[in-house]
């Protein structure tokens, strides 16, 4: 099992459903710029979309106070850029079911795992710039997808144990991902968005996630950086835990930002998980 296998299993990937191909069409000119009639009467017209559409953002760690009945007003609540995230997350995983027992979850634990590091960046970069906050939100949603298309590869690979057993002795699972198939589940999710098609800004991202190359732009730069952050707070082996939480203040304080704000949105949805 190497990176070429991984590749050659996205290649054999069929094409996303009509639905996200109709939305993704819908933001070829920019999030802002999203016809909110069309984009709404295109999820609405699938309605398995819609159900878990609704299902997520009435998770209890995004916050509202009150349920969110329909497409429109999830819409004008998350704004655009955060539904695109969460149509494009959605189909990916119904095209692409896998078992993820090599990383010692569940599917209901690694859908449970995005959408707390999107609250995260969510609730945190808000504070920070509102603006920022929506792009790097669905980002955040959907940095794990990758996960689903290596763990698939190594249960047909038959190295299920192999990987466990190296998965707990490493301290640095990226570390450890680059070692045992040649790339990481980042640049994998990356390429399944050029494979498909989609947003490429975030391919670009996603597959420089790990190794921020010499040209890359400061924006760039910094939008990995706070990815890095969220993911190094939240991750397939802890989550927000205080050795994850205290590493990730450090890596904010590096990008010269307070922790404060972090530390208590932290704690908010900790809570909210007991809860």
């Amino acid at each position: 099992m190497d990176f070429n296998t991984i590749i050659e299993g996205i290649e054999e990937l069929p094409p996303l459903s009509d639905t996200a191909q109709v939305v993704d069409k819908l933001y070829a000119n920019g999030a802002e710029n999203v016809n909110i009639i069309n984009l709404v009467r295109a999820i609405e017209s699938d309605a398995s979309l819609t159900v878990n559409i609704l299902k997520m953002i009435n998770a209890p760690y995004y916050g509202f106070s009150r349920k969110i009945a329909s497409v429109s007003q999830a819409v004008t609540l998350f704004g655009t850029q955060i539904i695109y995230g969460l149509v494009i997350k959605f189909c990916i995983e119904s095209s692409l079911v896998a078992n993820l027992r090599p990383y010692g979850i569940t599917s209901s634990q690694f859908n449970e795992i995005s959408h707390l590091q999107s609250a995260l960046m969510n609730q945190w970069y808000s504070k920070i710039d509102l603006r920022h906050a929506q792009f790097l939100t669905p980002l955040a949603l959907i940095m794990e997808t990758g996960k689903l298309v290596v763990s698939r590869e190594i249960v047909k690979a038959g190295k299920i144990k192999e990987f466990q057993d190296g998965m707990r002795k490493t301290e640095d699972l990226i570390e450890f991902e680059n070692e045992f198939f040649g790339t990481s589940s980042y640049f994998v999710t990356g390429t399944l968005f050029d494979y498909w098609n989609l947003e490429p800004i975030y391919a670009d991202i996603l597959k420089d996630l790990d190794f921020i190359p010499q040209d890359t732009s400061p924006q760039m730069e910094h939008y990995i950086k706070s990815l890095d952050i969220v993911r190094t707070a939240i991750n397939v082996k802890n989550v927000l835990t205080q050795d994850s939480i205290a590493h990730a203040c450090e890596l904010i304080e590096d990008i010269g930002f307070d922790p404060d704000d972090f530390i208590h949105v932290t704690s908010r949805l900790k809570q909210k998980i007991k809860n």
